[in-house]
């Protein structure tokens, strides 16, 4: 028989969300979650709460992402600092941390539907996918502070505690300030989220609820007069502020960091709110132990339903356009440019999904099959229009990890029925399996998606894009293969596409569609060799190709090297020290359009790096842990005297920074 609270709660909720009817976008509920350190089958997550103590002196935090149903361990390695901020190594920035980024390994856009087209600043955003839902014994706090050079602060604050063992919240903050080096390269980026977990006593209703938002800010110089600035006998230069940029005058600019104002630069701003409720319909059952009976509920079919609300503003600012009316006429054709420019898009997402998921074996909650319906509805507001406009996805997927974890599958389509963005689709599939216990594991994947290229490719946008006409929809084929030898601390990787209608920008905003069919090959080893006792040598390697004349210029060779020593020093004191070094082979990397916030396509001019190379020191006693880092010591140079003034360039006048020292610290406390 139903518990009334529960089933009335969720039935409230159910109609009214309904209301408005919508979605998120994709929308792959999972069912009940399972300890990480349990076997599958073994009960669900009540069980695993039951069984934890929470009375205890220690804490244990574990965590599960919404799309997710296994729970994962808090990370408390040491031997990569890139672990804990937000741009990774494979990303190139335009010098300054929060800067707008690129990757360096070809990664297409593969999300069917509607999407603005604005990804230079996704590493530093919050996002639904990534959001850990957490269970903890303790209320647990985690402060990130990193300071470096020229003034660059990094802030984080992590706060969780379970209100009761079956009702859990987090709470986070994040902040990027850093002034840069040069002339009008200042970022300013905050980010804020809230959700919590609740799951009711009958173990029948489960809640999931996120807040966030994304303040993402970034100045704009359009890049350096020259780069023989960066080499100049003039001494005024080893200041870089002094080197003159193609944007926005230094009259009008600082590098005093609590100054946060945009003069000139890119401003993106989201707000996002999802909630999700489930509740299950199954039968109870009960473990006993020596000394304990332990209730739990097995569920046979759940019904899901899933609201989502977003606002999006993407906006481009010069309140000194008036002094730089020569740069936007040249590269953007405009003209009669006012004394402040502005070009802004703003939307509104509002989703709701509804789907049922079925479990053939109740003891086994990764297994199921779902199927369900979206509908989204957009309202857009841009260059003075209203657009409105909506679309209808239904979605069907099937998961099945098994009881002695050898195969894991997933098989997930959806396909875009109705709306403006009918004829879209995804269908992807992947298989796990492990050859055996001293090999290791074998997983293959494949994914095809046809979209509607991005809204910043169209005149649906009031960014001044030149109108390119009809596009086609692009489709991507991606194969993927990776062989996991975890005896042998080695993965093996290979990824190949095939594209057609693929869609970039090939000037600061000319619209190009490459309509003849190319494929692209990558192939990767990230492997882990003992050198000695405690010294290690950690080795990525990629190798990545096209066929053609395809609009894409990567390099050929990108690999990153840690050699490092690592051990335990005293009782409570781990060390991690060495050099790090990445180097990309030369290539024609893709300039960059400040207006439009975008890479694109060039052929004129190649970028030859020297290694980046940078020595770290990394320590942790009990949950305090320091990084403490010298960057860019390859910009050592002796032209024109002894220094650290010849960086490599990120993109065409785009110089990285010199040297650079980063100091991090990170603690981890019980409340």
């Amino acid at each position: 028989m139903l518990k009334p609270v529960s089933f009335y709660l969720f039935v409230f909720f159910l109609l009214l969300t309904g209301l408005p009817t919508l979605a998120q976008i994709p929308i792959r509920g999972m069912p009940k979650i399972s300890s990480g350190g349990m076997k599958s089958g073994g009960g669900n997550d009540s069980l695993q709460f039951e069984k934890r103590d929470f009375s205890a002196d220690s804490v244990t935090v574990i965590f599960r992402y919404l799309d997710s149903a296994r729970f994962n361990a808090m990370d408390s390695s040491i031997n990569d600092f890139y672990k804990r901020i937000a741009l990774k190594p494979e990303h190139i920035s335009l010098g300054n941390i929060g800067n707008a980024i690129r990757p360096v390994l070809f990664s297409p856009n593969m999300k069917a539907g509607w999407d603005p087209g604005f990804h230079a600043f996704d590493p530093f955003a919050l996002t639904i996918a990534n959001t850990r839902f957490m269970n903890t014994t303790k209320p647990y706090t985690e402060l990130q502070y990193i300071i470096g050079s020229k003034l660059e602060q990094q802030v984080g604050i992590l706060h969780t505690q379970n209100i009761k063992p079956n009702w859990n919240f987090v709470a986070e903050f994040r902040l990027v300030n850093a002034p840069g080096a040069y002339n009008s390269q200042n970022t300013n980026h905050s980010n804020f989220r809230f959700n919590t977990q609740y799951t009711s006593l009958d173990q029948r209703y489960n809640l999931f609820l996120i807040v966030l938002t994304n303040s993402l800010q970034s100045a704009e110089n359009g890049g350096i007069e020259s780069d023989t600035f960066l080499v100049n006998q003039n001494t005024a230069f080893n200041d870089r502020f002094n080197i003159p940029t193609k944007l926005a005058d230094s009259v009008f600019t600082t590098q005093n960091f609590f100054s946060v104002a945009l003069n000139t630069g890119n401003q993106y701003k989201e707000k996002k709110f999802l909630l999700r409720q489930q509740y299950d319909f199954g039968k109870k059952d009960s473990v006993t132990t020596d000394s304990s009976v332990y209730r739990f509920f097995l569920p046979r079919l759940r019904m899901e339903h899933t609201i989502q609300y977003s606002s999006y503003q993407y906006k481009y600012q010069d309140i000194q356009a008036g002094s730089d009316t020569i740069y936007y006429k040249l590269r953007y054709g405009l003209s009669g440019i006012p004394d402040t420019l502005e070009f802004k898009d703003k939307w509104k997402e509002l989703s709701n999904d509804f789907s049922l998921i079925q479990f053939p074996d109740p003891k086994n909650p990764l297994q199921f099959i779902k199927a369900g319906v979206t509908l989204q509805n957009l309202a857009g507001n841009y260059a003075s229009i209203n657009d409105r406009f909506y679309n209808l996805m239904p979605h069907l997927e099937y998961r099945n990890r098994t009881r002695n974890r050898k195969w894991d599958m997933l098989l997930y389509g959806e396909f875009y029925a109705a709306g403006r963005n009918a004829g879209d689709y995804s269908a992807q599939a992947r298989l796990k399996t492990l050859l055996s216990k001293k090999l290791g594991f074998l997983e293959l994947g494949f994914n095809n998606v046809n979209r509607t290229p991005s809204l910043i490719y169209s005149s649906k946008t009031g960014f001044p894009v030149l109108d390119p006409g009809s596009l086609n929809k692009e489709n991507t084929i991606q194969l993927s293969a990776m062989l996991d030898f975890p005896r042998f601390r080695m993965q093996l990787s290979g990824h190949y596409f095939l594209l057609s209608n693929y869609t970039y920008f090939a000037g600061f905003n000319d619209v190009k569609q490459a309509s003849a069919l190319f494929n692209f090959l990558r192939v990767g080893l990230n492997k882990e060799f003992l050198l000695g006792r405690s010294w290690h040598w950690y080795l990525d390697l990629y190798l990545q190709a096209t066929t053609g004349n395809a609009p894409v210029n990567l390099p050929l060779i990108f690999t990153r090297s840690r050699f490092a020593y690592e051990g335990k020093l005293f009782r409570n004191l781990k060390l991690s020290t060495g050099i790090d070094l990445r180097y990309l082979t030369p290539y024609t990397a893709d300039d960059y359009s400040p207006v439009l916030g975008q890479y694109f396509f060039q052929e004129n001019q190649q970028i030859t790096m020297r290694p980046d190379i940078a020595a770290y020191v990394n320590f942790r006693i009990r949950n305090f842990t320091t990084y403490a880092r010298f960057e860019n010591l390859n910009t050592l140079t002796f032209k024109y005297g002894f220094g650290f003034k010849d960086p490599n360039l990120a993109a065409p006048n785009y110089p990285t920074q010199d040297l650079h020292f980063r100091l991090g610290i990170f603690w981890g406390f019980v409340n």
